[in-house]
C-alpha cells in the first residue's frame, strides 16, 4: 500500500507543478493550467536550493486555496486544533508542500500536460481533466479540482487515476495524530520539522 501512495504522490507532485498560474488566468480553468508550464520550466532553469524553494511557495500561497486543503486534510481534527496550531499547520503546510514539489521541479521541465476536458459545476467549481506525460513518455491521468469565489481560480484537490490526494493526505495526518494521543500538536511539529530540513 506505501509503494502505491508513494506511486500517486510521485505523479501528484509531477502534475501540481504544472498548475501554478503564470498571472491571471481570466477566468478559463484549463487556460489556468496550461498557463503554467512555462512559468515552472523558467524556475526549473533560472532557480535552485533556498530560491527554488521560495518561488515554488509563493506559488502555492498565490495558487492553492491552502486553507481549504488544511482543513480537508485534518479533517475532524481541524476543529480540536487551536486557532495558533491552525496557522502554524499552514505555515508548515505550505513550506513542507514547497520543499516537496520544488525538489521535483529540474526533472519535471521537460513534462508536459495535456487538457482533454473542463468540467463546470456549481458556486464557482470546476473540474480540468487532463493527461500529464513525462518526459519518458509515461502518461497518468490527472484531474484537478479548480475553486473561484470571484477572488482568481484556485486548485482545491487533485486527483490521480482517480484518487483524490487531499484524501490520501488526510489519512496520512489523521494515522500520525492517531499515534500520537490524538493530539495535533505532534503533527505541526513534525510539518515545521520538515520544512526546515
Amino acid at each position: 500500500m506505501r509503494n502505491v501512495f508513494s506511486g500517486l504522490w510521485a505523479a501528484a507532485a509531477a502534475a501540481l507543478l504544472f498548475v501554478f498560474p503564470a498571472g491571471a488566468a481570466s477566468g478559463d480553468p484549463g487556460q489556468f493550467v496550461k498557463n503554467v508550464t512555462s512559468q515552472l520550466a523558467d524556475i526549473a532553469r533560472t532557480k535552485s536550493g533556498p530560491s527554488r524553494d521560495a518561488a515554488v511557495r509563493e506559488v502555492l500561497r498565490n495558487s492553492f486555496d491552502l486553507a481549504h486543503i488544511a482543513r480537508v486534510a485534518l479533517g475532524g481534527y481541524w476543529s480540536q486544533a487551536s486557532e495558533p496550531q491552525r496557522a502554524r499547520f499552514l505555515v508548515a503546510l505550505e513550506a513542507a508542500e514547497a520543499r516537496a514539489y520544488g525538489d521535483r521541479l529540474a526533472k519535471l521541465a521537460t513534462s508536459d500536460v495535456t487538457i482533454d476536458k473542463v468540467d463546470a459545476r456549481p458556486n464557482g467549481v470546476s473540474m480540468v481533466k487532463a493527461v500529464f506525460t513525462q518526459a519518458n513518455g509515461e502518461t497518468t491521468r490527472i484531474e484537478w479540482e479548480v475553486h473561484d469565489d470571484g477572488r482568481g481560480a484556485r486548485i482545491a484537490d487533485l486527483k490521480v487515476a482517480g484518487i483524490s490526494m487531499s484524501q490520501i493526505k488526510r489519512s496520512e495526518f489523521n494515522f500520525y495524530i492517531q499515534g500520537n494521543g490524538g493530539q495535533v500538536e505532534p503533527l505541526v511539529r513534525e510539518l515545521e520539522a520538515r520544512a526546515s530540513r
